[in-house]
């Protein structure tokens, strides 16, 4: 019995985390309710299996770790872009590997001067540094950031091959990442993901697949204050511009909310909005390029979609992004058909750019709400 105390002092620690717990006793240990651990545990946040009967179960080490990982990223982020210092011979290589992370935009610079400008404009949730040139100047931007008082939010990470990697950990500062290349897509994927999933907001089960940052995504959605609003004609020029350039029969200016899919603008269909399980938007608003399906009777994943197998029965979908000043995924700028047909690069690379008109009319909203509140505050104090 000596023996064993002295190998394991705590033996009940070992057995409490090897403990197989249910959905309520894990909500009870993280002190929320069965239906946000429910959420957690369909999100992916919390590993789960399932048994014989369905139910489903969870490690409470698994548990303890999350709750580690809360505290640890309690302060939210108010930003989801990321910015990129890298050299013009390094920008595609860097560029493709961050192309597969769903969540944020990637503003890329090249020199130092650039970077701090760009980080003054607008605050970035992760700053990446490639030290794959330029070391020198690099690092003491690195150490100049890692001290400014303003970027405490912000992560700053290095980019650097793995030999070198642990030579600069030791010169950046405690506070900077070194990652290497291959490894930079999945922690920034970490440093931009939600610690808490859109919990009661979110109808069950989620039939359709969530962005890392859903929660923060809703949050600016809500910031925004464009759901429920009246038509604009900015945005329906832009639709129209979609309609005719790609002779589609429905163009749709798209968010997405909790519930809904609500279109803020629309050509050639009547309905104002659907549920959010009917949103082909779901996948688009996980990706930077243009999410298009040829025919989506013929897709497992959308061939049983209301819209497809029942009227208006579409076929062809194709979206992009559109995103709020802070990077932020709102929704999509898509085009739809009811017949199957394919986008040309022509045509895919004018739904992106329109799309980012969409995305800079958002902008300009934003800038323009932030000057009548100055201008407000401004005159309460005169």
């Amino acid at each position: 019995m000596h023996q064993a105390s002295e190998k394991n002092p705590f033996p009940a620690v070992e057995i409490m985390a090897n403990d197989i717990l249910t959905t309520t006793q894990a909500a009870q240990l993280l002190g929320i309710s069965v239906r946000t651990a429910q959420l957690f545990i369909e999100g992916g946040a919390l590993a789960s299996w399932k048994t014989p009967g369905g139910h489903r179960r969870v490690h409470r080490a698994d548990v303890l770790a999350f709750m580690a990982k809360k505290n640890d990223r309690a302060a939210k982020l108010s930003s989801a872009r990321v910015i990129l210092l890298a050299s013009p011979a390094r920008r595609p290589l860097l560029e493709g590997l961050l192309s597969t992370v769903g969540e944020g935009a990637v503003d890329t610079v090249d020199d130092v001067y650039a970077t701090a400008f760009a980080i003054g404009h607008r605050l970035p949730a992760v700053v990446v540094v490639d030290l794959a040139d330029a070391r020198a100047e690099r690092l003491s931007l690195l150490s100049h950031l890692a001290a400014h008082p303003a970027l405490g939010q912000t992560r700053l990470m290095a980019v650097n091959d793995p030999d070198a990697a642990a030579t600069d950990a030791k010169r950046a500062p405690p506070s900077v990442q070194v990652t290497s290349a291959e490894q930079l897509p999945l922690v920034i994927r970490d440093a931009l993901s939600d610690i808490t999933p859109p919990i009661e907001r979110m109808a069950l089960p989620v039939s359709f697949p969530l962005a890392a940052n859903e929660s923060q995504r809703l949050e600016a959605l809500d910031r925004s204050g464009l759901v429920d609003t009246a038509p604009e004609a900015a945005f329906d020029r832009l639709t129209w511009l979609a309609s005719q350039n790609l002779r589609m029969p429905v163009a749709l200016m798209t968010l997405l909310t909790p519930t809904r899919q609500w279109f803020k603008s629309r050509q050639g269909l009547k309905l104002t909005q659907t549920p959010r399980s009917w949103a082909f938007c779901n996948h688009t608003v996980l990706q930077k390029e243009v999410f298009a399906v040829n025919d989506l009777s013929r897709e497992s994943l959308f061939a049983d979609n209301p819209a497809v197998a029942n009227p208006p029965n579409f076929r062809f979908y194709a979206g992009a992004l559109i995103v709020d000043p802070d990077g932020f995924a709102l929704g999509s700028l898509c085009v739809i058909d009811y017949q199957p047909r394919a986008l040309d690069a022509q045509q895919a690379q004018t739904l992106l750019a329109l799309a980012e008109l969409a995305s800079d009319e958002v902008r300009l909203r934003a800038v323009n709400r932030q000057w009548r509140w100055a201008c407000d505050r401004l005159e309460r104090q005169a």
